[in-house]
């Protein structure tokens, strides 16, 4: 039911993620595709462009790049109340089934973020720049430089909801990253969000890896990065 609270759910298994009883779990769009179009920032120096991606898909992300940065965008209506969905976003619990992440968190303005996350596992530090629930989470993410992010990151990530009759908007922002790791992240959280729906829906979670490999080639600049 979508208005049942995440917490009365049990964890699931890779092997309950991906059923062999030959039931089908409803399929969600998968398809990312992306127009693109280049504009000039107000706020940059003449001789500086932002390539700004619109999708064709609600459910796709956008990519914006400004110089050497670049900021991931998604936006998706979630049939859940917006209580259900921070929980789902905020608590370690839920955070270790559907972004694969080993998350201790301070909950409160100011407090730290220690996060071992996704496939890849990174160290994510930082701290939380606004707690205002159950409508804005915003913390540092960084990662100290290892072999697949050279440079290392220090950006921002910030999760806004608002309620929409009896769903939720979700929005989520990933800022002040390299272009080559935005590149690369867009279809890994585009598979993370359509995890978190399975894990609210209370349906076997889409494995990871294989919804990103049916989204990333959408994604403008994935085969220039690898």
């Amino acid at each position: 039911m979508p208005g049942r609270s995440v917490k009365s759910r049990r964890g699931r298994s890779d092997d309950e993620r991906n059923p062999s009883n030959g039931s089908e779990v409803p399929a969600r769009e998968a398809s990312g595709g992306l127009n693109m179009h280049r504009q000039v920032s107000r706020h940059a120096d003449p001789g500086d462009r932002v390539l700004v991606t619109t999708p064709h898909s609600s459910r796709a992300g956008t990519l914006t790049f400004e110089g050497d940065y670049a900021t991931i965008s998604f936006e998706r209506r979630i049939r859940h109340p917006i209580q259900v969905v921070w929980e789902a976003l905020t608590e370690s619990e839920h955070l270790a089934r559907w972004y694969m992440t080993r998350a201790h968190l301070e909950a409160r303005e100011g407090g730290s973020i220690d996060y071992w996350s996704g496939p890849a596992q990174y160290h994510v530090t930082g701290k939380i720049l606004t707690w205002q629930p159950p409508r804005v989470f915003e913390h540092e993410w960084n990662v100290e430089p290892r072999k697949e992010l050279p440079k290392g990151e220090k950006s921002i990530v910030r999760w806004e909801l608002t309620p929409d009759g009896e769903g939720t908007i979700l929005r989520i922002t990933h800022k002040r990253l390299t272009r080559p790791t935005a590149i690369g992240f867009t279809s890994g959280i585009h598979a993370f969000l359509d995890r978190l729906e399975d894990e609210l829906d209370d349906v076997p979670l889409v494995d990871w890896r294989t919804r990103v490999d049916e989204v990333r080639a959408n994604y403008p600049g994935w085969e220039a990065r690898r």
